[in-house]
C-alpha cells in the first residue's frame, strides 16, 4: 500500500483515497470514531445498529413467543392495565 497525501477542506473534511475506500469497503454513510494519538489521529469505522430493524425483529420474536404460549391481546392489555395500577 502506498501513502497518499490528503488535504483538509475548509469545512474540515478529509477525503479517503478511492483505492482505500474500495479496499476497505467504505460507503458514503459509514461512520467513524476518531482516536487522538500522539502525533495524530486514527479513524476506525464503526457500525451503528439499525434500531428500527432491531425493534421490528424483537417485536416479531415476542409475537411468536406469545402465540406459542397462547397469550392473547386481551391478556396483554390486562397485564398493562394491572401494571399501570401498581405505578400509582
Amino acid at each position: 500500500m502506498k501513502e497518499e497525501l490528503v488535504k483538509m477542506s475548509s469545512k474540515g473534511q478529509l477525503v479517503v483515497p478511492q483505492e482505500i475506500r474500495e479496499k476497505e469497503g467504505f460507503g458514503t454513510s459509514d461512520r467513524f470514531v476518531a482516536f487522538e494519538i500522539k502525533g495524530g489521529v486514527v479513524f476506525k469505522k464503526v457500525k451503528i445498529p439499525d434500531l428500527k430493524a432491531e425493534f421490528e425483529s424483537l417485536s416479531k420474536d415476542i409475537e411468536t413467543h406469545f402465540k406459542k404460549r397462547g397469550v392473547s391481546e386481551k391478556d396483554v392489555k390486562g397485564a398493562v392495565k394491572w401494571a399501570r395500577r401498581g405505578q400509582r
